[in-house]
């Protein structure tokens, strides 16, 4: 059972997390991927289709575990109402916003036993702020309670002409909310499509996307080693 792939190394995640990682690129042009080319790195990654069982099968058998499944999913943007009581949020909320990302998807794929305790929490406390700062995801997105705390939030990235993608969204309650002022920011500029992506056992998130109108695109597997 053999697998031809290459390796790249993550550059940024190795300077967050202070792990020397890559990931590897499947492609019948590449080398055989080894054991001896897996050797050098502390954590490696793949990404890989649900459907290629043969892939799945040949990354196992080099010492790779599966770590979780994901969704993509793609909702047509036309025709939407306005985006609600949704704001821009401003620097000043970046510190409720981390704590609140933070908490928000502890059960990511930087978990431990594969990262350090804390990993995930402030890769997401870094992501939503980033966002904020528009040096990720474009914009940031709030909903807020009569007292001006945060009750939701969903980020947002514009791919090319056509697409842009949510990055998170979390909000107790505020998911048809958060969904309706996702469209419409993509509606304003101009997209035709809103894309975005879950754990596959985010049940709660895949009940979400599905009620808002969206179609799975993919499935895919995240295996590291």
């Amino acid at each position: 059972m053999i697998i031809r792939a290459s390796i790249e190394p993550l550059n940024w995640e190795n300077a967050f997390f202070g792990v020397n990682s890559a990931i590897v690129r499947i492609s019948p042009d590449a080398p055989l991927l080894t054991p001896e080319a897996l050797q050098p790195w502390a954590r490696i990654q793949a990404k890989i289709s649900a459907a290629r069982a043969d892939e799945l099968d040949a990354l196992q058998a080099l010492g790779f575990s599966l770590v979780e499944g994901e969704v993509d999913f793609a909702l047509s943007v036309a025709n939407v109402s306005d985006g609600g009581n949704a704001e821009v949020a401003q620097r000043g909320d970046i510190p409720a916003l981390r704590q609140l990302a933070s908490e928000a998807f502890s059960q990511s794929r930087f978990r431990s036993p594969w990262y350090a305790p804390d990993a995930s929490a402030r890769f997401y406390a870094q992501w939503v702020e980033n966002a904020v700062l528009g040096t990720f995801d474009h914009q940031c997105l709030v909903l807020r309670a009569t007292g001006g705390e945060i009750r939701g939030y969903v980020s947002l990235r514009e791919l090319n002409d056509a697409d842009a993608r949510i990055g998170l969204l979390a909000g107790r309650g505020a998911g048809a909310e958060l969904m309706q002022a996702a469209l419409s920011w993509a509606q304003y500029r101009g997209k035709t499509t809103l894309r975005v992506a879950t754990q596959m056992g985010n049940t709660a998130a895949l009940k979400r996307y599905i009620q808002s109108g969206a179609n799975i695109e993919s499935t895919t597997y995240w295996l590291y080693r």
